[in-house]
C-alpha cells in the first residue's frame, strides 16, 4: 500500500500552498481534491485579477472567537514573504488601494506560481479525487511510525502520518465547496463554531425595498456600522434590486448579527446641515438640486420625495425650507439605520466565518488535538476582512502548518 508523510485534503490557497512547501522541506506529500482543477476561487477573486494580500495585514483585520489566534501563523508568514515569493517568480503586480495587492495580469499566475512550487517539492497531486472515508490506526503497521491514517479514496487506500484538512468553507458551492471539512473535524470530535455566511450582500423586504430596487446599480461613499462592534468601514455602498451590497456592506455583513440593524451615513464627507444652510443663504434652485451636489441625483430625488410623502417641507427651493427641516435631512441621511431579512447566502458570500474552533487547534502548527490531523485557512473559524487579508491567512496558515510537519515528521 502507498504511504505519504502527510496527505492534503482540498487543492485551494492554503492547500496548495502548504503542500508545496512541505514538499520542498523534504517530506512525501500527496494533495488531493474532488474537484478537476485546482484553485478555482484564486482563479475568479479579484474579478479575475486575485487581491493576494494586504500590506497592512495584522490580527486586528480578522474575526474569530478566539481573537488572538491567527496572531502567530501571521507574524512568521507576513504579506512581504509573499511578495517575495512572487518577484522570484517574475509575477507582475501592483497595489490598488488600502494597502490591496493585485496581479497585473491574471490570477492564473498564482496559480501557477502554487503549481510551481508544489512540482518543485516532488508533490504528487490526486485530481479529480473523492475522499470516501478516513480511519486513524492508534498502532502504525509500520515500525518507524507511531500511528497513522488509512485514507479510502475513489483512487485507491493509502496511509499517511499526518492529515491536512484545507477544504475551505461553504462559500461558493458552485465551483465545489463542500462541508468535508466539517464532517472530519466532528469524526474526531474536534469542536466547531457555526458556520455563516460572511462578506456578502444583504437582503431586505421586498415591499419595503422596492423603492429602492429602482435605484439598483447605484454606487456611493459611506460610512457603516452595526450595533455592538466598535468596527466600522469607511468603503463604496451599492444598492441592488434585492439590498445593499458593495466593499462597505460586504464588510459589515461579517459583523451583522440577524435581527440587527445596519446603520449607514450616506454623507460621510463634512457637515451636511451646515452646508445646506450656507446654501440657502445664495440659492434659490430646488432642495434636490443641490442635495444631488452631495448624493447621487436620482438617490436625492427618491430621498425627498419619501420625506415629503411623510410631511417635511423638502420639496420647494431652498431657500424656502425651515433650518429645522434641513437639519432633519442631513440627520435622516447620516443615520440611515435598516434591518436586513437575511444575506444572500453561501451562494454569494465569499467566506464562510465560523468553522473549527482554534480553541481545538496550536497557533504555532495548526494541529488539532486528533493527533496528527491539521486544520489551515478558511476551514477554520479566522475571518479575514475584505482586501486580501483571507488570501494571506491562506499562506500563513498554510506555511506554518508545513514548517510544524517537516519539524514533526522528519525530527
Amino acid at each position: 500500500m502507498e504511504r505519504f508523510d502527510a496527505v492534503i485534503v482540498g487543492a485551494g490557497a492554503a492547500g496548495l500552498f502548504c503542500a508545496g512547501v512541505a514538499g520542498q522541506l523534504g517530506l512525501k506529500v500527496l494533495l488531493l481534491d474532488h474537484a478537476p482543477k485546482v484553485g478555482e476561487k484564486i482563479r475568479i477573486s479579484g474579478g479575475g485579477r486575485c487581491n493576494f494580500t494586504n500590506l497592512q495585514t495584522s490580527a486586528a483585520q480578522f474575526l474569530s472567537c478566539n481573537p488572538g489566534f491567527c496572531r502567530s501563523a501571521l507574524a512568521r508568514y507576513r504579506p512581504a514573504d509573499f511578495v517575495a515569493l512572487l518577484q522570484r517568480h517574475g509575477i507582475p503586480f501592483h497595489e490598488k488601494h488600502k494597502g490591496q495587492l493585485f496581479c497585473s495580469h491574471s490570477a492564473t499566475d498564482i496559480v501557477n506560481l502554487l503549481l510551481a512550487e508544489c512540482d518543485a517539492g516532488g508533490v504528487t497531486r490526486w485530481q479529480p479525487c473523492t475522499l470516501k472515508n478516513v480511519r486513524f490506526l492508534a498502532s502504525s503497521p509500520y515500525p518507524d511510525w507511531d500511528y497513522c491514517y488509512e485514507i479510502n479514496s475513489s483512487r485507491g487506500t493509502l496511509h499517511s502520518q499526518a492529515l491536512v484538512v484545507a477544504t475551505g468553507g461553504l462559500s461558493i458551492p458552485a465551483i465545489g465547496a463542500s462541508d468535508l471539512g466539517y464532517q472530519l473535524a466532528r469524526q474526531f470530535d474536534i469542536p466547531l463554531i457555526p458556520t455563516r455566511p460572511a462578506l456578502v450582500p444583504l437582503c431586505f423586504d421586498a415591499a419595503g425595498w422596492a423603492p429602492f430596487a429602482t435605484l439598483s446599480g447605484l454606487s456611493l461613499p459611506v460610512q457603516v456600522s452595526t450595533p455592538g462592534y466598535r468596527t466600522g468601514f469607511d468603503e463604496d455602498l451599492l444598492l441592488t434590486h434585492r439590498g445593499l451590497s458593495g466593499p462597505a456592506v460586504l464588510q459589515i455583513s461579517s459583523y451583522w448579527q440577524a435581527g440587527s440593524p445596519v446603520h449607514v451615513n450616506l454623507t460621510p464627507n463634512g457637515d451636511l446641515a451646515d452646508n445646506l444652510r450656507t446654501i440657502k443663504a445664495r440659492s434659490r434652485r430646488r432642495l434636490a438640486h443641490e442635495l444631488a451636489n452631495h448624493l447621487p441625483g436620482r438617490l436625492a430625488e427618491l430621498w425627498i420625495a419619501r420625506g415629503v410623502a411623510t410631511g417635511q417641507p423638502w420639496d420647494r427651493p431652498v431657500n424656502e425650507v425651515p433650518d429645522r427641516a434641513l437639519v432633519a435631512l442631513a440627520q435622516q441621511l447620516a443615520n440611515w439605520s435598516l434591518v436586513p431579512t437575511g444575506t444572500e447566502g453561501y451562494r454569494k458570500a465569499e467566506v464562510t466565518a465560523g468553522g473549527v474552533d482554534t480553541r481545538a487547534l496550536s497557533s504555532r502548527t495548526m494541529e488539532s488535538t486528533q493527533p496528527g490531523l491539521y486544520f489551515i485557512d478558511e476551514v477554520v473559524d479566522v475571518t479575514g476582512w475584505l482586501g486580501g487579508y483571507n488570501f494571506q491567512w491562506a499562506w500563513s496558515s498554510g506555511y506554518a502548518c508545513a514548517q510544524a510537519l517537516a519539524g514533526s515528521l522528519r525530527g
